[in-house]
Formats: C-alpha cells, structure tokens, sequence
C-alpha cells in the first residue's frame, strides 16, 4: 500500500499570484488534484493512502494522516490558507515523523536482525513550495535544518529522519508573474537550485524547477511514474576495476584498467523494486540484507544506523551459484550508471559479489550474501540476495542431498557448525526455515538465539509500548485548529534604556516636526509592558491598542 504524503508550503510568500493570474496555493491545490487524476488510471492505485502536512506549528501541521479518509483529505485541501512563515525543516520533520509512526509498533525496521527488502512501506512525500528563504521566529535561515528531536521514541536508533523506503520529492513553483514572450523550450526539467534538493537526493528523490503550467503538468507525469515498491540502497564498488572486455564479449587484456580514476558507475544512490507477489499482493522474502555490525550479547544498547545499507560490490567475476529447493531473493535495480556499466559489459552468465561492510565477525568486508548479475536478456540487472556466506554453505548443503542422502558424516557437521559461526546469528531462523522447505528440518535446533542482548531486547519491546502510546496522541490531535491570536505581544525592553533616551531618536524627532526636543521629565517613557496589539479587524479595519 504506498503512502502519498502532500507537504504542501502554507507560508504567506504562497499567496503571490502567477502569470495565470491564480495564487501560488492555488495553482498546488490543482496539482495535487492532478496528480491524483494522473495516479487513478493505474489499478494498484486503489491501496493508495494520501495524507497531507502543512507548514503550521506541530501538531496541526497534520491535516490528513492515517485516519483520516479522502473526503476529509480533499476538504483540508480546499481550505488550505497561506499566512505563516516558510518553517521547511519542522514541517519535513513532522511529515518523517507521522510516516514512522507505527514502524516500531509493526516491527518493519527489524532493528539489530538485518534489514528485510521485503517488509517496506513505500512512500512518497511530495513537497510544493515556492523555494522562497527559509524563516522562523527568530529570523531567516540559511540552510535547511531538520530538528534533531523527535518526540517520536525511539528515532534514535536510524540516523537520519528517514528511512530506506521513503522518498523525498520537491516541486519548487517559479512561474513568472507576467508571461514571457519567449518560446517555451522543451525537454526534461531542471533540478531547483533551493534548499530542499540536496535533502531530496539524499532521500533517493530529487527537486523540479517548475517555471510554466506545461512544466508542471510534465513533473506531476513524471511523479506518478516514482510511485514504485522499492527500497533505496548505496551500491559501492570494492576492490580494483575489472578488465575491459572486447568487442567479441572477452576479456580484453590489451586495454589498460583505471582504477583510481573516480567513476559515476563506482556509486550509486538507487532503488532496488520490492515487487508484491502476485497471488497475496504482498512482497515476500526470504533472507535480510546484513546489519554493519556483529550483534554483541554483551552490549546494552544497538549502534544507530544508516537509514539506506551500504552495499559493496567486488568486481572480480564469479559465477552464479544456486541450488535446487534452496529459496533466494531477485530484486531488479532501478537503471543508473552501474545498471548501464554492467549490462554494457553484456557477461549474463557471470556476477558480482556483494558485501556489508563489518558484517562478519572475523573480517572487516564480511562474507558475501547475494551478487549483482545482468539478466539473460541484458534488459536489466538484478540484486540476488542469499543466505549469508553462500559459497561456502551452497557445497555444503549440495554434499548433504547428493552424497551424504541427509546422513551427513561428523566431518561434514563439523564443516556445518564452523560455517554457523561465520554466519549472524540473526540468519538461524531463515536457514532453518529454508532447511525446512528443503526436507531437511533438524540440522538447526529449536532453541534459537537472536544474538540480542537481554536489554536491547527489553528496550525494544518498552519502545513498541511507548510508540503506540505517542501515535494514539498524534493520531488524536489530527483536525485539531490552530489556536487563533488575541494580537501581537509588545516586548518589554525595560531592562535597557528607552528608545526616547536615545539621542539618534531625539534628532530625527527634531528633524520630522522641526521642534526641539523635549527634556526626559515631560515625555512618556513607558514600554507598553503586557500589552497586545490587535490584529486587523477585517470589519471596521481598526488597529487597537489593549492590555
């Protein structure tokens, strides 16, 4: 079910008008409108969830989250009004933090037990803004800055705000106030030179500089084509260059190899298609991607982690390596300079290992736990992703079926058990499942070990208890109405001197009303302490002055 979240900018710099002679709100209401049109012809798009945020102060920047249904979405859209400041980095926060709502209540992160492909909630949140400066009540900002405190328990064990299947979009609006005379040129849109694209490439997404209707209409195209089951994932290459290879598909080694000169095929920031089955319409799975640590039953607490898993690849060619009834995970990659590199290379019969960094407990790479391979047809490439340290499981388990009929000798459990200990402890429950679908249900026993310690087990379960206790909270406070302002508090600056006291004031006093100034003992020199200025009064358009 993909989540569609809306950030839409409620700043008051969103009422200018465009050349179409509709405000910038405006024109962002059409284009969630549109979108949701565009969206509507796909089928899968009836599990949609929509929610929508706003740059309000939290928690009523929450406008439509997980309760909420379309009618309720589309009213709150309608009745968007643009007055407050441009508070970017609190309203992405609370969006990530209404999205990660009930992860740890779901278990979906799988903290400290590897990262499962297979358990996502792809989302999509889209910003619309006018990528104007930044402020907040103590001024303007220059950079964008998310705040660090979460109320959300338990945000300290990811990094970042976001997690590996959420991506950030960004349409920052410049239509010109008058129409331009020039041809509109054609082609892709450009990224917005604002704050929000770095944060967006960051996320897996990427920002569009929106400069006339027709190039809004192309992104909001282009938008509905991002709606995809995926998780994001840092492919890095590993090791040297591989040998070029030649015209007729061979390894050319006439052709010299650059390895130190930096490549954009040697990293790549994209998705891996988590696609659902076809008979539940949920994806499933059988093995997780490795944690980058060795899990300690010692230690009291996990080290925080990325939210996207650096994956190495070794570019030394292996071959693929299955075996019958053994379960593995295919996930195509989304096209990049690594997808074209290797696909140009046109080796469908050979792979690249991939590895996590520390994963192992006695080498610093880890073992390999799936490959990189181009697809037999060379349209694509795939993520294999297999039991941890398959090629040396792979044999043993081939010699189990084959050889030893599933009497294995003590050499070969001997040669078993020394493979369980290079192997996370968090791999037991899905091997031995696998071993089950296998035939072969007793080689693992029943008295697992998660390879957690006592207390990062208990934390764990006492943040689930706590999550749902703050999403019940947020939950609730969704529709509640910005409390309205009785007026503008006037600051009491009687700790300094007053403004009268000063002899610039004094002089430009003089200088307006051409008198001299009067002496301290005959003017009014109180501050207007706990007062309140009162807001336009939009009846008789009177400002007044109360206490």
């Amino acid at each position: 079910m993909p989540i569609l979240l809306f950030l839409i900018d409620t700043s008051a710099s969103m009422n200018q008008r465009a050349y179409l002679g509709t405000s910038y709100l405006d024109i962002a209401k059409g284009a969630v409108e549109i979108f949701m049109k565009l969206r509507a012809r796909d089928p899968a798009s009836r599990g949609d969830r929509y929610m929508l945020v706003t740059f309000d102060e939290p928690p009523y920047c929450i406008k439509a989250g997980w309760k909420e249904n379309h009618t309720t979405f589309m009213n709150e859209l309608k009745n968007l009004q643009a007055s407050g400041l441009t508070t970017l980095g609190q309203a992405l926060r609370s969006s990530f933090d209404l999205l990660n709502l009930n992860r740890l209540v779901s278990g979906i992160d799988n903290y400290g037990q590897g990262r499962n492909p297979f358990f996502l909630e792809p989302s999509i949140l889209i910003t619309i803004t006018d990528g104007n400066k930044l402020t907040n009540t103590a001024g303007v900002q220059e950079e964008l800055h998310l705040p660090l405190n979460s109320p959300l328990p338990g945000s300290e064990l990811t990094k970042e705000p976001f997690r590996w299947d959420q991506r950030l979009f960004a349409l920052v609006l410049r239509l010109p106030g008058a129409a331009s005379a020039e041809p509109e040129q054609l082609g892709s849109v450009p990224t917005d030179q604002s704050a929000i694209t770095q944060m967006c490439e960051v996320t897996g997404g990427r920002s569009y500089c929106v400069r006339t209707q027709r190039m809004l209409n192309q992104c909001l195209e282009s938008l509905v084509q991002k709606v995809q089951s995926g998780v994001v994932i840092n492919f890095e290459k590993s090791g040297p260059d591989p040998a070029p290879i030649g015209e007729d598909g061979l390894v050319d080694s006439s052709r010299p190899i650059n390895s130190f000169a930096s490549q954009p095929w040697h990293s790549c920031h994209k998705l891996i298609y988590v696609r659902p089955n076809p008979k539940t319409g949920v994806p499933v799975g059988h093995w997780p991607i490795p944690e980058s640590f060795w899990p300690d039953q010692n230690s009291p607490t996990l080290p925080p982690r990325t939210a996207h898993p650096v994956v190495r690849f070794s570019c030394v060619d292996c071959e693929p390596m299955v075996i019958d009834k053994l379960p593995f995970d295919k996930y195509e990659l989304e096209p990049s300079p690594l997808t074209q590199y290797i696909l140009e290379r046109k080796s469908p019969h050979t792979c690249w290992q991939v590895f996590v960094s520390s994963s192992g407990k006695y080498s610093e790479l880890g073992h390999p736990f799936g490959y990189l391979k181009a697809s037999t047809t060379l349209t694509c490439v795939n993520l294999f992703v297999m039991p941890y340290n398959y090629p040396v499981l792979l044999p043993l388990l081939d010699d189990l079926f084959k050889i030893h009929k599933l009497k294995p000798n003590l050499k070969w459990r001997q040669a078993f058990d020394n493979y369980l200990k290079t192997m996370p402890p968090y791999y037991l429950l899905p091997l031995k499942k696998a071993l089950r679908m296998m035939g072969a249900p007793n080689l693992i026993s029943d008295n697992l070990d998660c390879g957690l310690s006592y207390s990062v087990i208990s934390y764990l379960k006492k943040l689930s208890q706590q999550t749902k206790i703050e999403s019940e909270r947020i939950i609730g406070s969704v529709g509640k109405k910005v409390p309205q302002e009785i007026g503008i508090k006037v600051k009491n600056h009687s700790s300094g001197l007053s403004l009268v006291h000063s002899r610039d004031f004094k002089q430009l006093l003089q200088g307006i009303t051409g008198k001299s100034p009067l002496r301290l003992s005959e003017m009014n020199v109180k501050e207007f302490a706990g007062f309140h200025i009162g807001l336009l009064n939009k009846v008789n358009s009177t400002v007044i002055l109360h206490d």
